[in-house]
């Protein structure tokens, strides 16, 4: 993933997406493409490897989860919650990517990190997802492509 302004460059990170092939369809678990913005920016303050569940941090770092639970993925760290531009695409009805739940995050599988892993949204380091999260704010737009 590259992060641009103004046309310049920023950062690049290496990422994760979905384990199946990409798709704006509802119950796909497929990664999203299209214009996105970032609808909501979640987890300030979290120390890096925090546990989220359904938005909420848990208290706990990923380590502290039993082995059987952490073999999943979990959302660790920081949330910026995807929003979809492009009705019919990503936008509205069983496309939509808000309704998907679709986020940027952290991830307890750190060392798997640009192999394809999730069941549909963005996974990053945790330390990567920190620093992403300090330079984005609600609004800015996120373009996923192939």
């Amino acid at each position: 993933m590259q992060m641009y302004r103004k046309g310049v460059l920023l950062r690049a990170y290496t990422i994760s997406t979905s384990k199946r092939p990409p798709c704006n369809t509802k119950g796909s678990l497929g990664t999203p493409r299209g214009l996105h913005e970032i609808a909501e920016r979640i987890g300030a303050g979290a120390p890096p490897g925090m546990v989220f569940k359904s938005r909420i941090p848990t208290g706990q770092h990923y380590t502290e989860i039993p082995g059987w639970e952490n073999e999943g993925n979990m959302i660790t760290t920081r949330i910026l919650w995807l929003r979809g531009l492009e009705p019919g695409v990503n936008a509205g009805g069983d496309v939509d990517t808000h309704d998907r739940y679709v986020y940027i995050h952290g991830t307890n599988h750190e060392q798997r990190i640009g192999e394809p892993l999730s069941a549909g949204c963005v996974l990053m380091r945790n330390l990567d997802i920190i620093e992403l999260y300090e330079d984005v704010r609600v609004g800015d737009q996120v373009l996923i492509v192939d």
